[in-house]
């Protein structure tokens, strides 16, 4: 694995501050988190186009909705629990309702915030982003991915959810074309695929590499972008190799194993392991080990790898 890391909130809020210069019209909203969330980089730049809010995510959101009617194209920023969770209402009826051009980063996401808490570890922001019609959702694996994320976004027309995380880990997207709503094959392989998708996709790369020790071939996928789903290259794993497994950092009701899930029973029935929150709240803890708690490492990749092949 490579040796560099860092967080794809770095991404996000670099990303913006490059943004910023080409295109006018990029406005810039946070919850009075502009250091956590990275928009620091944008207000240094630009004091005079971004605006905190202070703790008052619903407002925020409405305001973002206001902007995007005058054409301005505005990032709100929070962590996912407060933009996913307690401003669903908003992002909702204000912006995904009329379709406006609102782009949402959402940091601090999953379990990975660590000694945070259940409070904090938001594990259904993707389901409920999902449930929002025309909302599209990106999920980047690295900090690289996610400066693509956010360029990605700003040339999309609608509303867009960028979810981030503030745990750092390796770089495994260099050289690969990042495209909305296409996965990217990082490893090809002929008897299990692993579809994984954020911080999860470094894990899965650890584990094909596990599983090639012991004579199995791992395809591993990237789902940077779940909704819209790549259909095309879920079919392929399911045609060309004996089963999927998911992995995510957000529970498995109505997240990326759901959506793989209802894909391939409705196109291609395959078997389908998903491997994410079970349905249960997190716990406070160092971020790797609450990560591992939860059966999201390497390891137990693999392991479950095994036990589908009955290896």
């Amino acid at each position: 694995m490579a040796e560099k890391k860092a967080a794809t909130r770095d991404g996000y809020g670099k990303a913006l501050a490059e943004l910023g210069h080409i295109h006018e019209d990029i406005v810039v909203l946070v919850a009075d988190l502009a250091e956590t969330c990275r928009t620091a980089y944008f207000a240094k730049e630009f004091p005079e186009r971004h605006f905190n809010f202070g703790i008052a995510e619903a407002n925020m959101m409405a305001a973002a909705a206001g902007l995007a009617t005058v054409g301005y194209t505005p990032f709100a920023s929070s962590f996912a629990m407060f933009a996913a969770g307690r401003a669903f209402e908003q992002v909702r009826n204000s912006i995904g309702y009329p379709a406006l051009n609102v782009k949402i980063g959402a940091s601090h996401a999953g379990l990975s915030v660590g000694e945070d808490g259940a409070s904090h570890q938001c594990c259904e922001d993707i389901a409920l982003m999902r449930s929002i019609p025309g909302m599209t959702i990106i999920n980047p694996c690295d900090e690289p991915e996610a400066r693509a994320a956010v360029v990605a976004a700003y040339e999309h027309n609608g509303p867009v959810y960028i979810r981030t995380s503030r745990f750092a880990t390796p770089v495994v997207s260099e050289g690969k074309k990042f495209e909305l709503g296409k996965g990217v094959q990082l490893r090809d392989g002929k008897d299990i695929t692993i579809v994984a998708t954020g911080i999860m996709v470094a894990e899965a790369l650890d584990a094909a590499a596990a599983l090639a020790g012991v004579g199995i071939d791992a395809r591993v996928v990237n789902i940077h972008t779940i909704k819209p789903l790549d259909g095309e290259i879920i079919a392929a794993a399911a045609r060309e190799t004996k089963g999927i497994i998911t992995v995510e950092e957000h529970s498995v009701v109505g997240g990326l194993g759901e959506a793989v899930c209802s894909f391939v029973a409705e196109n291609c029935p395959t078997r389908v392991r998903r491997i994410g929150v079970q349905d249960v709240f997190g716990c406070s803890g160092p971020a790797a080990e609450v990560l591992k708690y939860f059966g999201l490492s390497a390891e137990n990749i693999a392991a479950v790898a095994r036990e589908m092949l009955g290896k």
